[in-house]
């Protein structure tokens, strides 16, 4: 049986949700970004977004990174329709740490693809951006070429925050049949089993 990607963050962020410490981010404090992120998209004359900051050109490339991520597919959106970037960048706005992480993690991806490719992440064709990913997902590659250490420990922590942005977003809560705290007149018991 194969399992998508998405089905595996699915899976590990329902574990998150459960009260796993899997979440870089507190509910709570990633509800209030998503809400700080539509008040200021609501007070834009143009009702977009504007990095608090990431440059325009490293939020592009956070935007591409975070859809690679999570990619849209026929059951939801994906992490930029989720508003991922803008919870990131909002985070990273007030975290100096993040800044460095991030920021930096995106100025070591433009400088090992200008190495290797000759052009920056954002430039590079759609089958050198996969591979530069495919070699800083993976720990494993780090025991082959220590280079890829500062780029494995961004992509990292960019994993984290985009999941993290994508399933406490309206898309990922929907997407995760998640009900929250919802009041029942009556509990329905559990569906019934097929018998086999």
């Amino acid at each position: 049986m194969f399992i998508s990607r998405r089905d595996l963050i699915k899976s590990l962020s329902l574990t998150a949700a459960a009260g796993s410490m899997l979440r870089v981010v507190p509910f709570a404090d990633a509800e209030k970004a998503h809400r700080m992120v539509s008040a200021h998209k609501a007070a834009s004359p143009s009702a977009e977004y504007a990095p608090k900051f990431f440059p325009e050109r490293q939020y592009k490339t956070l935007q591409a990174l975070c859809q690679a991520i999570i990619p849209p597919d026929q059951e939801s959106g994906g992490a930029v329709e989720a508003g991922a970037p803008e919870f990131i960048d909002l985070l990273s706005s007030e975290n100096k740490d993040l800044q460095l992480q991030l920021g930096g993690g995106i100025m070591w991806l433009d400088a090992a693809c200008m190495e290797r490719y000759g052009q920056t992440y954002l430039q590079c064709t759609p089958g050198q951006q996969t591979e530069m990913l495919d070699l800083i997902a993976f720990r494993k590659n780090a025991d082959k070429d220590s280079r890829l250490s500062p780029g494995i420990e961004f992509f990292s922590t960019l994993r984290k925050y985009t999941a993290d942005g994508f399933f406490t977003s309206e898309i990922g809560i929907k997407y995760l049949g998640y009900i929250g705290n919802t009041y029942l007149k009556e509990f329905p018991g559990c569906p019934a089993i097929p018998e086999a």
